[in-house]
């Protein structure tokens, strides 16, 4: 095995009330500030072999973050042990290993010795780095004025360089614009077969599934299945649509939602809010959400699906106009309003819905919530949960 992570555990001591202002500290010297324990990791355990491209998945407060920083050894775990055989080259977060006061060329050395490289080594990679990030005119550039693009461009083009033998990537790879991700997709296809140990930490499925071999999905600090990635994913999906969507979860300090559901209901022909629909009676769904993070180029889409998690069907569509080159700034509301015709048979469904990033052909869900439940009813008894329009002929042969 060339990665062990074994019952690793850690907590966070959480202030109830943080004294941030010297005024405040004058009028209370002697207020006792209690804290609160907050449980980011449970004792996760899981094994990556050599040449293997391993898939960390879990939605956002699951404890993705802690534990990359832990196998990253920028935390240290409360209990338990993470063994790594071989240098490693993390990608954590923009601006991890770089200093703002130095240029592309100075951050590229610091970086690549931080990494394990000798001084020599990382001088001489530093054209390489440069290239890949087509960052040629900007290279005596101060990183302080870079942008947050730029910045990911130099960072992924750092690790690649720095030929280690696990690679930890985390899905802030997403940011990058439409050309580099598909040159990051290139280098994944790359490395997978050069047989290189690959860690990669997304809410992607696509990618789950494209690239890993296998995956691991981590829920409230805890394992919740290790194996095949198409099964991780299903099992993702699941929980981000399933009946315990509202239940409390344990918030990673490292991670922020990237959407809240100010409000969502079902709406009837007369927009009166429903709660169930007859079979035929049209589905009206109507939501307002709220951007917490900044989200480029923002898609948004619906997903049915029964009280089996079986997904019936669903439907994407762009924030914003093909013409329009915006972002989904933090704090900005927009709503959803969408009108399908009716052809689920009885039963109860969930309407779930997804913010994304849209990029190149790939698509990263950034975030997942229930939206309404309702049930169909009716007299009638067809089979399965859809009735498509359709025709049957049936008649003897001669």
């Amino acid at each position: 095995m060339v990665v062990s992570v074994q019952d690793v555990k850690k907590s966070f001591s959480i202030p109830d009330h943080k004294i941030s202002a010297l005024k405040e500290l004058a009028l209370h010297p002697f207020r006792r500030i209690s804290y609160r324990t907050l449980d980011a990791l449970g004792g996760v355990s899981f094994e990556v072999r050599k040449g293997e491209f391993f898939g960390i998945v879990g939605r956002n407060g699951s404890g993705k973050s802690t534990l990359l920083k832990i196998m990253s050894s920028i935390y240290r775990a409360d209990s338990g042990e993470v063994f790594m055989a071989g240098r490693m080259a993390p990608f954590i977060e923009l601006g991890v290993g770089f200093d703002p006061e130095l240029n592309a060329r100075e951050n590229i050395v610091l970086n690549g010795v931080m990494m394990g490289l000798t001084p020599r080594e990382a001088r001489s990679r530093v054209d390489a780095v440069i290239d890949f990030a087509e960052l040629d005119q900007f290279a005596e550039l101060k990183l302080k004025n870079y942008s947050s693009g730029m910045l990911v461009r130099l960072a992924f083009s750092a690790m690649i360089q720095a030929d280690a033998d696990v690679l930890l990537i985390d899905e802030v790879l997403a940011v990058g614009d439409a050309s580099f991700q598909q040159k990051c997709s290139d280098v994944f296809h790359g490395l997978k077969d050069q047989g290189k140990t690959i860690i990669l930490v997304t809410h992607d499925m696509a990618s789950v599934e494209t690239f890993c071999d296998r995956a691991v999905l981590i829920e409230e600090g805890t394992v919740r299945h290790v194996g095949d990635p198409e099964e991780v994913g299903r099992r993702y999906l699941r929980m981000n649509f399933d009946e315990e969507r509202g239940r409390p979860v344990t918030r990673d300090p490292g991670e922020q939602t990237y959407v809240h559901l100010v409000e969502g209901s079902l709406k009837d022909e007369a927009g009166e809010t429903v709660k169930n629909l007859e079979i035929g009676q049209p589905i009206n769904v109507e939501a307002v959400l709220e951007a917490q993070q900044r989200i480029e180029r923002p898609i948004v889409g619906l997903l049915f699906t029964n009280e089996d998690g079986v997904r019936v069907f669903g439907s994407t569509e762009p924030l914003f106009g093909p013409d329009e080159d915006r972002s989904l700034e933090p704090g900005a509301r927009f709503e959803v309003n969408a009108t399908f015709e009716n052809r689920l048979t009885k039963g109860r469904y969930t309407v779930g819905c997804f913010v994304a990033r849209e990029v190149n052909h790939f698509d990263f869900p950034l975030a997942a919530m229930r939206l309404v439940d309702f049930v169909v009813f009716g007299v009638d008894d067809a089979a399965g949960v859809f009735t498509p329009e359709s025709r049957l002929d049936v008649r003897p042969v001669d």
